[in-house]
């Protein structure tokens, strides 16, 4: 492991911590889940490229998205940029345009979050357009 490699960890790590510590834990589990979802649908063409979804859905328990958005925070911005960071690190290649959308949802499965991929030709900051590429 390269001594950048070995920081840029130790960063993040960090950045985790901070968020856990004033928004509980809701941030770090998200970024986790939108890891996770990038990572089980990743698809591999080649040796040298490997295609991940680029339109990703994040539906919000009322009471997190309350918490997460009570300081004005942005959060789709804030799990895209973890998230790109995720992609680059791995060498993955987007589909498209990269985006995070974050949405309030009375239930979700596991009463915190949901978290959803796809493949999209077209993003758009106000929500996704499903037209499936």
């Amino acid at each position: 492991m390269s001594t950048l490699t070995g920081w840029e960890r130790a960063l993040e790590r960090a950045e985790e911590a901070l968020w856990g510590y004033f928004i509980r834990r809701e941030p770090i589990d998200l970024v986790a889940a939108l890891r996770r979802e990038c990572d089980s649908s990743a698809v591999v063409c080649s040796q040298s490229r490997v295609v991940v979804p680029n339109a990703y859905d994040v539906m919000l328990a009322e009471h997190v998205h309350d918490e997460l958005t009570r300081n004005g925070a942005h959060v789709g911005q804030a799990l895209t940029d973890k998230l790109a960071q995720h992609g680059e690190h791995h060498g993955y290649e987007w589909a498209g345009p990269l985006a995070v959308h974050v949405t309030k949802a009375r239930e979700v499965p596991n009463g915190r979050y949901q978290v959803t991929s796809r493949a999209m030709a077209n993003v758009s900051a106000d929500g996704f357009r499903y037209e499936s590429l």
